[in-house]
C-alpha cells in the first residue's frame, strides 16, 4: 500500500468534518443553556448597535440635575454630574463588548498559533515556545496589567494590547496539549508522509479536530477581556474619556455613589458585566456538556428520567 493509499484511508473526509461541525451547531441550538446564553448575548449586541437611536447625542453631556433617582424622565436615574445613566449604559456596551470580543479573538488566535506550532514541530520549537509561555504564566497577571496600562498611552487600542499580552498564555498551554494528542494520530502521520505542507496540516488536519476546545478557549478569553477591561478602567488605568461599563463604575466611585447611596449610578453597568459573563458561561458550559463524554452521558440519563 502506497503513502497516498494510507492517507486516503486514514484522513477524515470533508463531508465527515462538515457533518461533525453541523452536529455541534445543531446540538448547541438544541441546548437550553446555549440558547439562553446566545439570546442574551444577541440582546446586548442589539442594544449596543441601537445605542445611537435609543440614546442619541453625546452620553457624557450634562442634561439634568445630579443624583436623580430613576423616574419617567430618566429610567435609570442620573449621575452626580447630571448625566443620564441609561445613555451611559447603552453607549458603554459598545466599547465593552468590542474590547471583550476583540481581545477574545486576538488572544485565541495567538494561542492557536503558538499551540499548533509547538505541538507540530516539537523539539527546539516546542522548547522555545513552552519557555515563553511559562514565563508569561509565571508573571503575576494583575501587577503586569497595571504596569503596562500605566506606562502605555491611554486608549482603547492600549487596553486591547495589554489584555492580549497578558491573556494568551494559559489558552496556548491548553491548546498545545490538545494539539499534541492529535499530532500522534494516523491521519496526521499520513498527511506528513504524502508531503503536505506544515501549515496545511496544522490548519486543515489538526485544528478542525480541536473545534470544541478552541470555542471554549474563545469564550473564556472574551469573559477575561470584558472583566479585565472593567477592572483596569475602574482603577483609573484606562481612558476615562471613553464611555464604557468600566469607566461608568470609575466615575460612580469617584463621585461617591456608594457612600451617598445612589445605587443607580453603578448598579446597571455592574449588572451588565455580570449578565454578559453569565451568558458566555452558559454557552461555554453547553459546549463542554456536548463535547465531554461524561457530561454528555449524565445529560442523556437526566433526559431519560425526565
Amino acid at each position: 500500500m502506497t503513502a497516498i493509499d494510507i492517507a486516503t484511508a486514514t484522513a477524515p473526509t470533508i463531508p465527515a468534518r462538515t457533518s461533525r461541525r453541523r452536529g455541534l451547531l445543531r446540538q448547541l441550538i438544541d441546548s437550553k443553556k446555549a440558547l439562553a446564553g446566545l439570546i442574551l448575548l444577541a440582546l446586548f449586541a442589539l442594544l449596543a448597535l441601537l445605542a445611537p437611536v435609543l440614546a442619541p447625542g453625546d452620553p457624557s453631556l450634562i442634561n439634568s440635575t445630579g443624583s436623580q433617582a430613576p423616574s419617567a424622565a430618566h429610567w435609570l436615574g442620573t449621575t452626580a454630574k447630571g448625566q443620564d445613566v441609561l445613555a451611559l449604559t447603552l453607549w458603554g456596551a459598545r466599547s465593552s463588548l468590542f474590547v471583550g470580543f476583540t481581545v477574545g479573538l486576538v488572544a485565541t488566535g495567538v494561542a492557536i498559533l503558538v499551540g499548533l506550532a509547538s505541538a507540530y514541530f516539537g523539539r527546539i520549537v516546542d522548547d522555545a515556545l513552552t519557555l515563553v509561555t511559562n514565563i508569561f504564566l509565571l508573571l503575576p497577571g494583575l501587577p503586569l496589567l497595571i504596569i503596562l496600562a500605566a506606562f502605555l498611552p491611554p486608549g482603547t487600542s492600549t487596553v486591547i494590547l495589554v489584555l492580549v499580552v497578558t491573556g494568551w498564555a494559559g489558552s496556548a498551554r491548553v491548546l498545545r496539549a490538545q494539539a499534541k494528542s492529535i499530532r500522534g494520530k494516523d491521519f496526521v502521520a499520513a498527511a506528513v508522509v504524502t508531503g503536505e505542507r506544515p501549515l496545511r496540516i496544522m490548519f486543515r488536519e489538526i485544528l478542525p479536530n480541536m473545534a470544541s476546545v478552541v470555542m471554549t478557549t474563545l469564550l473564556g478569553c472574551v469573559i477575561f477581556g470584558i472583566g479585565a477591561q472593567a477592572g483596569l478602567e475602574f482603577l483609573g488605568l484606562g481612558d476615562s474619556s471613553v464611555v464604557s461599563w468600566g469607566t461608568n463604575l470609575y466615575w460612580a466611585s469617584n463621585d461617591g455613589a456608594l457612600m451617598t447611596g445612589t445605587w443607580w449610578a453603578f448598579f446597571p453597568s455592574g449588572l451588565c458585566i455580570a449578565l454578559v459573563a453569565f451568558a458566555l458561561a452558559l454557552v461555554n458550559y453547553a459546549v463542554d456538556e456536548i463535547t465531554n463524554p461524561r457530561l454528555r452521558s449524565s445529560r442523556a440519563r437526566r433526559e431519560r428520567r425526565g
